[in-house]
């Protein structure tokens, strides 16, 4: 029998058919159908759009019983606010006190969402709310389909299916809709990370570097592929094509050129940025904010939404714990251990931090070969469990988008 050569920790071959075989590995490459389209993706995607749509409906929904705008709160709720002003009077515009007299300006925000949106609104017929939310619906179906594509490359097609379909129901997937820079910094994330698993190192530093112009945590995809290609140039002793490297200097080169340009502005060209940052109270810290906050939360209780977020990153944390058991590709592995550092060692708002963690799909590997097993074993059991995670994320995702007052 043929056998299938195995994955390394850093990035996947592409198939070799007449490559010697031996027994599979966990990480073994799956067929993938002709013309280079998975197995399965159509139904996934479908899975994911309906999803997503019925969260959509439940905003909705919620907004109508209590009276509100039905649709305003996907486009005008918090941060989308700043990303429609500066893309459409650009930056320097736009500034605000916070309660504890620090000067917020609209700088804390990166620019390739913006300029996308004016882009479009500039091209179609489009308000700039309408822009904003066409382009995070159309990058939340480009990142679902990537989260897809590598579980398939992983696992195969269950294992796929299921990946995409917890990334669905995620507590805080309703941000994948809204218009915010999650679903644009997702697709460009993940699609960064399969090409730094299929060797394509160029594609995979040119989209971290758009992932860097997307947001702050564009820094955790540029890591994991910088960390990738050291580790395949490690591993060949040094034997890499010109690729390699010229994808890893690419990789950070969004994330450091925005920074260097608030600097700039500022007039501190390595300081300025996290200035800018510190004024919206978001740094690093080495979670000493975090944990006084979360001490707070225990002695004194909080809202629903603190306390979901709590049961997210402690979530994230044991999700990780389990992935590296797995010993998953290091780029995956980079790029969520980075993230889930970011959300802990960050200060700023706790209810914002499962938001951040929405990227991190490598977390829900352990649980989507779980869900895989049990629905060829006992497939009722795993349409009700996911029935019921399904109910929890609509639910909570019109009361953290349509009711409560948390950031989001």
């Amino acid at each position: 029998m043929p056998k299938v050569k195995s994955v390394s920790t850093s990035s996947v071959p592409r198939p070799e058919p007449a490559a010697p075989s031996r027994p599979a590995g966990r990480f073994d490459l799956p067929r993938i159908a002709r013309r280079g389209i998975p197995e399965g993706a159509v139904p996934a995607l479908a899975l994911f759009a309906c999803v997503r749509l019925a969260g959509i409906l439940a905003v909705i929904l919620t907004n109508a019983l209590r009276g509100h705008p039905l649709v305003r709160t996907f486009a005008h709720s918090w941060d989308s606010r700043w990303y429609l002003h500066i893309a459409a009077q650009g930056y320097g515009h736009k500034m605000w006190i916070s309660p504890q007299g620090a000067v917020q300006t609209d700088w804390a925000f990166f620019p390739l969402y913006p300029a996308l949106i004016r882009a479009l609104n500039t091209v179609l017929p489009l308000t700039p709310g309408q822009a904003a939310l066409l382009i995070a619906w159309l990058a939340a179906g480009v990142a679902a389909y990537g989260v897809y594509v590598i579980g398939h490359l992983l696992h195969g097609r269950g294992v796929a299916t299921a990946l995409v379909g917890l990334w669905a129901v995620m507590p805080h997937a309703v941000e994948l809709t809204i218009a915010y820079t999650e679903s644009l910094f997702a697709a460009l994330a993940i699609w960064s990370l399969y090409c730094a698993l299929r060797s394509r190192w160029l594609w995979a530093g040119a989209l971290a570097a758009l992932a860097g112009l997307a947001r702050p945590s564009g820094f955790a995809v540029a890591g994991a592929v910088v960390a990738a290609a050291l580790y395949e140039a490690w591993r060949a002793r040094g034997r890499v094509p010109w690729r390699l490297w010229a994808g890893a200097v690419l990789a950070p080169l969004g994330f450091l050129g925005y920074v260097l340009w608030v600097g700039a502005r500022v007039g501190d060209l390595f300081g300025g940025y996290f200035k800018v940052q510190s004024a919206w109270d978001s740094r690093f810290d080495f979670g000493v904010g975090a944990a006084r906050f979360v001490r707070a939360l225990l002695l004194h209780g909080g809202g629903v939404v603190y306390t979901v977020a709590l049961l997210v990153v402690a979530a994230a944390l044991l999700l990780f714990a389990l992935l590296c058991l797995e010993r998953p590709p290091l780029v995956l592995a980079v790029f969520a251990g980075v993230l889930i550092l970011l959300v802990l060692g960050g200060s700023g708002s706790f209810s914002s931090k499962p938001r951040f963690l929405l990227p991190a799909f490598p977390l829900l590997i352990p649980m989507a070969r779980a869900l895989a097993r049990t629905w060829r074993v006992r497939p009722v059991q795993a349409v009700l469990v996911y029935g019921a995670l399904t109910l929890v994320s609509l639910f909570f995702g019109a009361y953290v988008t349509a009711v409560a007052h948390s950031p989001l």
